[in-house]
């Protein structure tokens, strides 16, 4: 379901068509998206969600690894373009690295480092997340619009 987001209590409706949300999902005022911990699966689809401060299309995602939650700025290392090849598919179909469907970028899932393609070195833009209570906690406030 696409619902608007709502950031620092504010209606965000610039971005009402690009923040998908869960039947658990909430943006909270603040810069903080909390997500039930059950919504992200190991090695599996990944949690998009909006990130207007970066501009009216302008998306991150969240993915766990190996039990652990990492979230990123949606955008290839290489040239600004979103990496899922279908919504929240991150993963290669090994499951072993983040893959850039347009360029076939390989990148660590725990770093964000690019192992593979044509930003081999370069690294993808992380978001600040936390897991605690059965919540995953994505901060907001530790990017800026210099991170895009």
């Amino acid at each position: 379901m696409i619902l608007p987001a709502w950031v620092n209590g504010c209606l965000n409706t610039r971005s009402f068509n690009y923040m998908t949300q869960t039947k658990n999902t909430t943006v909270f005022p603040k810069d903080t998206i909390i997500l039930n911990s059950e919504d992200l699966q190991n090695e599996a689809k990944g949690l998009r969600f909006a990130l207007p401060a970066l501009g009216e299309f302008a998306t991150g995602f969240v993915v766990r690894f190996h039990g652990k939650p990492y979230a990123y700025i949606n955008q290839c290392a290489h040239v600004s373009v979103e990496l899922d090849w279908n919504e929240g598919e991150f993963f290669t179909s090994q499951k072993d690295h983040l893959i850039c469907a347009t360029h076939g970028a390989h990148y660590r899932p725990d770093t964000g480092f690019c192992v593979m393609g044509p930003c081999k070195g370069k690294s993808l833009k992380s978001i600040e997340v936390t897991e605690q209570n059965q919540q995953i906690v994505i901060n907001l406030s530790s990017i800026s619009k210099n991170d895009i």
